[in-house]
């Protein structure tokens, strides 16, 4: 068994624990304080996938904002400390990347502080001409 094979990947939202993904996005740089009502909005509207201990606790999230036609954007990509440096990240982002609704896609972008490793063993690679892209940033609202 390989490291990190004991875990399971699951793209099935079924899977998925509420309580854990808002626990950790709360507490992260880039969604601190977020409400779970809008944490569970992001993931209805996205292609998800989660990594599970044997027992079946969630331990890992990532999600893919994708239009299912030309383009994705990842999000939310974690793993729990405890169960780090297990290949666990990139597994996921694999699936993701994997499904077969977004093959059509033919971009994918991220941003990230500190993770740059795991991206570039999934494919990724810093933006060839960084200049021709703009942002509009807000401040986090959350709006029912």
């Amino acid at each position: 068994m390989h490291q990190g094979e004991e875990y399971r990947i699951s793209m099935d939202r079924a899977d998925l624990q509420l309580e854990v993904i808002h626990g950790y996005l709360t507490t992260s740089y880039w969604s601190a304080g977020i409400p779970e009502e809008l944490v569970a909005r992001a993931i209805q509207n996205s292609l998800v996938v989660g990594a599970y201990t044997p027992a079946g606790v969630q331990v890992g999230f990532a999600r893919l904002v994708t239009d299912y036609a030309r383009f994705g954007y990842l999000a939310d990509v974690f793993v729990l400390e405890p169960h780090r440096g297990r290949g666990l990240a990139q597994r996921m982002v694999l699936a993701l990347l994997a499904h077969p609704e977004v093959q059509s896609c033919s971009l994918f972008m991220l941003a990230t502080r500190d993770a740059h490793g795991v991206y570039l063993k999934c494919g990724f690679e810093a933006l060839p001409n960084p200049e021709i892209f703009m942002q509009l940033r807000r401040p986090l609202q959350y709006r029912p």
